[in-house]
């Protein structure tokens, strides 16, 4: 979790005007996009006390409610011991929650890696706008998001281009299939990988993710990686080589879309 808040750090960061807050227990991470995953608020230290939890859920709680974008309260349920983890449910539903979705933390030493090829996909790295566009627009697909979110948060990004490992995998001259590395503290992070909906169950996952990781590889020698993965994406992960470390909880304002 602290490796996740520390990322988002960089992610949100780029942006004007991004609120970037380390409070006792609770980080903040929000920007003035319309991207929901730039909008977050991570509860990042061990809580085994109710009350104590109760604390922190209501402040993510009271700030989210100030804000006109929608955002994401994280909570490693691994943090959450006790009296904690028994009364987090009624603490949700109490500060007005409700489950968005579920992730899982993995990790692994597993680069250098061997990267596939694939006879329907050619992979590309990121280097111009019209490239990053098209990655926005494959993850606003295929989270569900209205195509102006993800072109909110990504379309104006120079990190994307140039400091991060951002591949693009193409069937034919169309780009289907999106995965970045992002190297921070001493780690390479996968983030936002993904693939239109009507293209997925082909492999292009899996080569896209080995390219971005073994991009970043080979231009820091760094072996160990870290992500946090939906349910759909955890099979191409253990394929690649990471383990589960936790389980990640994310909830939203009820009522917020």
């Amino acid at each position: 979790m602290e490796q996740f808040a520390s990322t988002w750090k960089v992610f949100v960061g780029e942006c004007p005007n991004a609120e970037i807050v380390d409070r006792p227990g609770l980080s903040i991470r929000w920007n003035a996009s319309s991207f929901p995953f730039w909008h977050a608020v991570f509860i990042t230290e061990q809580v085994a006390d109710a009350e104590a939890l109760e604390a922190r859920i209501h402040n993510a709680s009271e700030y989210m409610r100030m804000k006109s974008e929608i955002g994401l309260l994280w909570v490693c349920e691994d943090y959450l011991g006790g009296p904690a983890q028994e009364s987090l449910q009624s603490i949700i539903a109490k500060e007005k929650f409700e489950p968005a979705l579920t992730a899982t933390g993995m990790a692994g030493d597993i680069l250098p890696l061997t990267c596939l090829s694939h006879s329907a996909l050619r992979v590309e790295r990121v280097t111009e706008r019209n490239q990053l566009i098209a990655y926005a627009d494959i993850n606003s697909e295929a989270y569900g998001f209205p195509i102006e979110w993800g072109r909110s948060g990504l379309g104006e990004s120079k990190l994307w281009k140039t400091a991060f490992y951002s591949y693009l995998g193409y069937e034919g001259n169309r780009p289907v299939s999106a995965a970045t590395a992002v190297v921070n503290d001493g780690i390479v992070f996968l983030a936002l990988v993904a693939t239109r909906p009507d293209v997925q169950h082909k492999g292009y996952a899996e080569v896209i993710v080995r390219h971005a990781l073994q991009a970043a590889h080979e231009a820091t020698g760094l072996t160990r990686t870290v992500l946090h993965a939906s349910d759909a994406g955890l099979p191409v992960y253990r394929r690649v080589g990471y383990r589960k470390t936790c389980k990640i909880l994310a909830y939203r304002l009820a009522g917020s879309d």
